[in-house]
């Protein structure tokens, strides 16, 4: 398959491994879904009347007060106590096997191309830093929202367009099934597409 690249107007051929899969909904949805479930973090944390620190005495003697017996003062009914169903962390995080979250990918990249998402550039840097120049560069690519991908990272390119409302910028490690599914588009540069190639293969 080849593509036009959006800035020079050059060919480019697209690997058919990577490029021209057929689209596998359930297995896209199921990554999207284990890839997000592996950010949380999953860190609440709350105390039992076990970890409660204090209590260890019986507050009152048993008979004779007027009062309902307790044995300690870290109950849960009282205040300071421990909590009844304390949260715990948790890992949220989903087995997904490595040939099936590389499938996914190839069949998300494959989807982008064919609803003519993805854009094909000879290269993509700034070199100024600058935010003007940034959204200038976007301008020429008709960029309003989406998701840039490098091959590498690069700092000056990523402070030029990291202020940029609605546009993100990665480099090919960044990439993952949740950014891709809700870019509205996706420029990646040739060397960026060579080593997805190569990832993917």
């Amino acid at each position: 398959m080849q593509v036009t690249t959006a800035d020079t107007g050059a060919s480019v051929e697209l690997s058919p491994v990577c490029f021209e899969r057929d689209f596998n909904e359930s297995l896209v949805h199921q990554s999207v879904v284990a890839f997000l479930a592996g950010q949380r973090q999953g860190t609440r944390a709350q105390k039992t009347r076990s970890d409660v620190s204090g209590g260890g005495a019986k507050p009152f003697r048993q008979k004779g007060t007027g009062r309902a017996r307790a044995g300690t003062i870290r109950s849960p009914l009282w205040t300071g106590g421990g909590k009844v169903f304390a949260a715990r962390t948790r890992d949220f995080s989903q087995k997904l096997n490595k040939k099936m979250y590389r499938a996914a990918m190839a069949s998300i990249l494959s989807e982008l191309v064919r609803q003519e998402r993805l854009k094909v550039v000879a290269d993509f840097a700034v070199a100024t830093g600058k935010t003007r120049d940034g959204v200038a560069k976007l301008k020429e690519l008709g960029l309003a929202k989406g998701l840039v991908v490098l091959a590498e990272a690069d700092d000056m390119t990523a402070r030029a367009v990291g202020n940029v409302p609605h546009i993100d910028i990665v480099d090919v490690a960044g990439i993952n099934p949740a950014n891709l599914v809700g870019a509205e588009t996706v420029v990646m540069t040739e060397a960026a597409i060579r080593k997805v190639e190569e990832w993917l293969a």
